[in-house]
């Protein structure tokens, strides 16, 4: 039997925090959301401590990408929720994608608007410029939770296995297909990213990177420049 929604939840050595994340979406199961995580190789024990909260734990080659296309594969929901394993959904957050893609609407596929926390000042204006960009723009990226149907994530190829900006080259291919429904309600992500690098650093760096990319820069390229 098909599920209304599955969850993907992409890991590679999130021992610290898988479980409370996955705690954090039993309510959805509850309402029958399945929720898959798919491991890149994790040496601390993430498999088995998100197997008691998932409704199916597998194995992939590492690269986020790659995960969550195994992800979907094994998934049996007519709509796939694409979500990191530093994220927290809003509540209800699967009615409100429903809505948003109910039959008879255009979009086929959304994000959520992204708040970050974090120990870095300013954390909050960089999540209002994503959100606005995003909103601007169509592009989605994989902190805002990126959700869409599966007939359409199939049309679209699924998720480019590129090492980086994956989020970016399915946003674009999905836009050949509609806009995006932008989801004003909001998730939670950790800043660990820009705490570890520095604010403005991290910011600087990502601006460049997209920069480069949309000038045709090899994603290979980019996520060495990444690292």
């Amino acid at each position: 039997m098909a599920a209304p929604l599955s969850i993907v939840v992409p890991t590679l050595d999130e021992a610290a925090g898988i479980a409370a994340t996955l705690q954090a979406l039993q309510a959805l199961r509850g309402r029958g959301a399945e929720v898959i995580v798919v491991d890149g190789g994790s040496r601390d024990g993430t498999p088995a401590l998100a197997a008691p909260l998932a409704d199916l734990v597998v194995t992939s080659a590492r690269g986020r990408a790659a995960q969550m296309n195994a992800g979907a594969a094994a998934a049996r929901g007519e709509v796939l929720l694409f979500l990191h394993a530093d994220t927290r959904l809003p509540d209800a957050a699967d009615a409100l994608i429903a809505q948003a893609l109910r039959e008879g609407r255009a979009p086929v596929w959304g994000r959520f608007d992204v708040c970050i926390e974090g120990r870095s000042r300013g954390l909050r204006m960089v999540g209002t410029m994503m959100n606005h960009r995003s909103r601007l723009t169509g592009i989605a990226t994989g902190d805002q939770a990126m959700f869409v149907r599966r007939s359409a994530f199939d049309a679209a190829g699924g998720f480019p296995l590129q090492p980086l900006m994956e989020d970016i080259e399915l946003s674009r291919r999905l836009l050949q297909q509609t806009r995006p429904a932008c989801l004003r309600q909001r998730v939670r992500t950790s800043g660990r990213r820009w705490d570890q690098r520095g604010l403005w650093p991290t910011i600087v760096l990502m601006w460049r990177l997209r920069w480069a990319y949309w000038r045709g820069t090899p994603a290979e390229a980019l996520a060495e420049r990444y690292r």
